[in-house]
């Protein structure tokens, strides 16, 4: 029982919880901690012991689909914009919740960013805990524990997620085959998430938001024209990387096709299912990569303040680059607080136009270099 959870590391106490909880589960969990923490992939794997006949092998036709979120069976809500609003939970949760499963067994409702649900959202998911249909479970994955009401909280089983040390991710980078200096650097611009790590060292792509960021402060510190240029940069580069997400989808139908590459008859609700959420993905991916490369601007001006007031070399973000100290700090405290500034707005307001956010912070940073 369980195999498919033997491959979640760093996480043994809410992972040897979830295993016996597969062989008799009750009908609402909440998965909490930071981001990054892990609780993404152990509730993909649980999701596949769930729907898996023997309780999770790996290697069956449930377990692949549900590993890749793609299972019919499988439920996945995510907000729209900022929020998760009413209409998503009515459509996508009360709609199916007491409707035939697509295939026989159980039916899995993963519900992520659950912080982000709405007052009446949160109302409405709440009667169907109340009243939770035979045979279905529901996860409830998020960071901001305080944020869910506690009339939800008291009908889940809460397994917590601690946040992943950067020693325990470079283990596990170096583990996979990843040398040590680059396993390090990754752990660190990730914050710790693994995953987002590992795609980083493994991808010959995975840090390219840094040369961009890279390159925008370095255009944007010629002038206030360029710093508009440089806005420009980011955006475009944003763009580029939505574009190229149009790929990914027909991989993801590809197991509900006949020989011709028809839809099959049978898969329709879960091909619709993979298109409303790589479309909802497709939104928030130009938005998602400027928040990277912002990030990695941020983590490239605070290596230069560190170089700057003369700080042990270990403390830098990117190891593998040298930065240039700065004949004062102030100009560069500015500038990291003004990019840090604009993640903060346009995370909080997903309507703000991000063209004129990025501009701005990039005006700071062209007045900084002018002193």
């Amino acid at each position: 029982m369980g195999a498919v959870l033997d491959d979640v590391a760093g996480q043994e106490a809410a992972v040897a919880f979830l295993r016996r909880a597969a062989e008799r589960p009750h009908h609402a969990y909440v998965l909490a901690g930071p981001e990054g923490s892990g609780k993404s992939l152990v509730a993909r794997a649980f999701v596949a012991a769930l729907l898996c006949p023997t309780g999770g092998c790996g290697v069956c036709r449930d377990c692949t689909l549900a590993l890749r979120e793609h299972h019919p069976n499988e439920f996945v809500v995510e907000p729209e914009g900022r929020d998760i609003h009413i209409d998503t939970i009515r459509e996508e949760v009360w709609h199916h919740a007491y409707r035939t499963a697509p295939e026989p067994g159980r039916k899995v409702f993963v519900i992520r960013e659950a912080d982000r649900l709405s007052p009446a959202a949160a109302d409405t998911l709440l009667k169907v805990l109340e009243e939770p249909p035979l045979d279905t479970v529901f996860l409830l994955l998020f960071a901001r524990a305080q944020e869910l009401p506690d009339t939800i909280l008291s009908r889940c089983h809460v397994v917590v997620f601690a946040a992943l040390p950067e020693s325990f991710v470079v283990r596990e980078l170096e583990g996979e085959g990843v040398d040590h200096v680059r396993a390090q650097l990754v752990a660190r611009l990730s914050g710790g998430n693994l995953g987002r790590a590992r795609r980083m060292a493994t991808d010959p792509e995975g840090l390219a938001f840094r040369d961009v960021a890279a390159g925008a402060l370095d255009r944007a510190a010629a002038g206030a024209g360029d710093a508009l240029a440089a806005a420009g940069d980011v955006l475009d580069a944003a763009a580029a990387y939505k574009k190229g997400l149009r790929a990914e989808l027909d991989e993801e139908l590809a197991p509900f096709l006949d020989e011709k590459g028809r839809p099959e008859e049978a898969y329709r609700g879960a091909i619709r299912r993979i298109e409303v959420r790589f479309a909802r993905r497709e939104r928030r991916a130009e938005r998602d990569q400027v928040d990277r490369i912002l990030l990695a601007a941020s983590a490239l001006l605070r290596d230069r303040i560190a170089a700057t007031v003369e700080a042990p070399p270990d403390l830098r973000l990117n190891l593998d680059r040298d930065a240039e100290p700065a004949a004062q700090v102030g100009g560069l405290v500015a500038s990291l607080a003004a990019v840090e500034g604009a993640r903060a707005e346009l995370a909080d307001d997903v309507n703000r136009n991000a063209r004129l956010v990025v501009e701005q912070a990039f005006l700071v940073v062209a007045a900084a270099a002018a002193g």
